[in-house]
């Protein structure tokens, strides 16, 4: 197979690839001394920049909101007569398993319990409930308003303009194609580079983290302590089959597992239901809703009694807004290729909200079954501490755990497959010149980069002895995202602009 060459039409591979083949150098040969920098430049971006992220948070949550009732909700992605590609069963599947996925399994036990042992607020409301309640926040709203947002504004130059899938689109409402000249070509470029760069650094962090919890299930299962380089070869075997996915494309490949993992994923949730106090579960779900509703704005800024401190918002709140941003792009962009069709109030509405009260009551189940199991005990001592093997210590009270936890093994194996593969297709639209079906040569390419640059994640992870792959990541996230979040406030003003002047021809 003859692989793309490098010349002024695909530059936008050529940058891309030269950079992150440069990083993955220092990433195997100076790990120590590139994890020392990282470190150091993480901490003046959450001191500078920390608040930023938690505004920019809430903004796109009321701004969606407000778009979704507004107007312009009726708006849809495409032609009037354009119908959906997919049922809503199979979108939302698809959706829900490109934009969470393995993180859900990472955290359903070891968030809530770190939670409801060091409560991050002091509202008065029960411990149980504040652990739920603040869960939801970092998994809620503010997560897919981010993926919404791209996901509407690639969506708005995709199938209303009729422009190729690039990010940079959005600011063919400022610049006109017709007279780009070489300071506004180069701009829209590193545009790009930046969203490139940014949906890499954010996948290559998911494959680190669900390779190190595969790694934690097999030492729980076979009483095991299997070193890093079995996190290696299990990234290199998750980059293999997600190239085999994303060659097959989205309808025989991704679509097919993503279904699969809800299955899955639904049925290891009904596994747990059933045997837990369901009334108590339930009860918990609505109120801790409830609360999460009632106290959204106030721990969305951070202000008064709904202040953490600096320290939890860096371990917690930063990190996981840096993570969403990161994976926004490739998120956004898959979302918006399997979108056309819906009109944006339904699409608001459908990504901003089903998959976040299905992840609310993912965390009630696992989390309050957990709380019970404290109280069983009598005591905590530090059971579901560790995030990568967390739920396999969950699991293993309940009947049939070898099973059980060989079958999660199976679903982060499979739910990083669909992460990766759709990361693959949709950085393949980019470099392919927008391409919404990029050529193999382009998706091969992605598979190699990302298999690669995710055995340096693993790397920089085991840099010091007491640091892990969770805190790299949580470190090169929070700067990786920053260029990213202060451009997206620009794509917001101009979606919005080319939003009304659509409204208004109509």
């Amino acid at each position: 197979m003859k692989f793309p060459k490098f010349s002024e039409r695909n530059s936008l591979l050529t940058i891309t690839m030269g950079i992150l083949l440069i990083f993955s150098v220092f990433l195997y040969l100076k790990t120590l001394k590139t994890y020392n920098f990282i470190e150091s430049i993480s901490l003046w971006v959450r001191n500078y920049f920390g608040a930023f992220y938690l505004y920019l948070g809430l903004g796109c949550v009321l701004l969606l909101l407000g778009i979704a009732i507004s107007r312009w909700g009726k708006i849809k992605l495409g032609l009037p007569e354009d119908k959906p590609d997919f049922t809503r069963l199979e979108w939302i599947a698809m959706l829900y398993s490109a934009g969470m996925g393995a993180g859900i399994l990472l955290r359903a036990v070891q968030e809530p319990v770190f939670m409801q042992q060091n409560p991050p607020l002091q509202t008065g409301i029960s411990e149980n409930i504040m652990a739920l309640e603040f869960t939801f926040y970092q998994w809620g709203f503010t997560a897919w308003a981010f993926y919404t947002i791209f996901a509407l504004v690639v969506g708005l130059a995709l199938f209303h303009k009729r422009l190729p899938i690039a990010t940079s689109n959005t600011f063919n409402s400022l610049i006109n194609a017709g007279t780009k000249n070489f300071w506004s070509k180069n701009l829209l470029r590193i545009v790009d580079v930046l969203v490139i760069l940014t949906t890499v650094f954010g996948l290559v962090a998911a494959v680190g983290l669900g390779a190190s919890q595969i790694k934690g299930g097999l030492n729980h299962l076979f009483e095991a302590s299997l070193d890093y380089r079995i996190i290696i070869g299990l990234v290199i075997l998750i980059g293999s089959f997600s190239l085999i996915s994303a060659l097959s494309g989205v309808e025989k490949g991704i679509k097919r597992i993503s279904t699969l993992n809800i299955y899955f994923t639904v049925g290891l949730l009904f596994f747990v239901f059933v045997q837990s106090n369901i009334g108590l579960i339930l009860k918990h779900f609505f109120l801790a809703l409830y609360q999460y509703i009632v106290e959204f704005v106030p721990m969305s800024l951070a202000i008064g009694n709904y202040n953490p401190g600096d320290e939890f918002l860096t371990d917690w709140t930063y990190y996981y807004w840096a993570f969403w941003l990161a994976w926004a792009p490739f998120t956004g962009i898959f979302i918006a290729r399997i979108s056309k069709g819906r009109t944006l109030r339904e699409i608001i509405i459908g990504v901003l909200l089903i998959p976040s009260l299905g992840s609310f009551f993912w965390f009630t189940v696992f989390g309050q079954s957990a709380f019970e199991m404290i109280a069983h005990w009598g005591a905590y001592n530090g059971e579901f501490d560790n995030v990568f093997t967390s739920i396999f210590v969950f699991l293993q009270n309940y009947p049939a755990q070898t099973f059980i936890n060989g079958l999660v093994i199976l679903l982060l194996i499979s739910f990083l497959v669909t992460s990766v593969d759709s990361a693959i297709f949709v950085l393949g639209m980019f470099t392919d010149n927008g391409n919404p079906n990029p050529s193999k040569k382009h998706r091969w390419l992605w598979g190699i980069i990302l298999t690669i640059f995710s055995v340096g994640i693993v790397l920089l992870g085991h840099a010091k002895e007491e640091t892990n792959v969770l805190t790299a990541v949580q470190k090169l996230l929070i700067i990786t995202s920053l260029p990213l979040s202060l451009l997206l406030v620009a794509i917001i003003g101009i979606w919005l602009f080319d939003l009304n002047t659509i409204y208004s021809k109509k």
